[in-house]
């Protein structure tokens, strides 16, 4: 007598979940985001121009301050009861 050999069904493809960060990019973001890498833009020309005041000082505000501050910047599409 012949054995039937099982029946293997394919695996479907799990859908991927997007996890929710928390953030909400928009617009504002984008502007402090382009303000952050002219700044860096602009303190790498004065750099190279031999200015030792003028470029650690755009370098560090676009750094520190405007790019960080572009991943923080909330909209007002934010939830409130965050």
């Amino acid at each position: 007598m012949a054995q039937a050999k099982p029946i293997v069904k394919a695996r479907s493809a799990k859908k991927m979940v997007e996890a929710d960060l928390g953030l909400n990019w928009g617009r504002t973001n984008n502007i402090v985001l382009g303000l952050g890498v002219g700044v860096l833009i602009l303190g790498y020309v004065a750099l190279s121009k031999g200015s030792t005041t003028l470029a650690p000082a755009l370098l560090v505000l676009g750094y520190v301050g405007l790019i960080p501050a572009s991943l923080v910047v909330r909209g007002r599409a934010s939830s409130a009861g965050e």
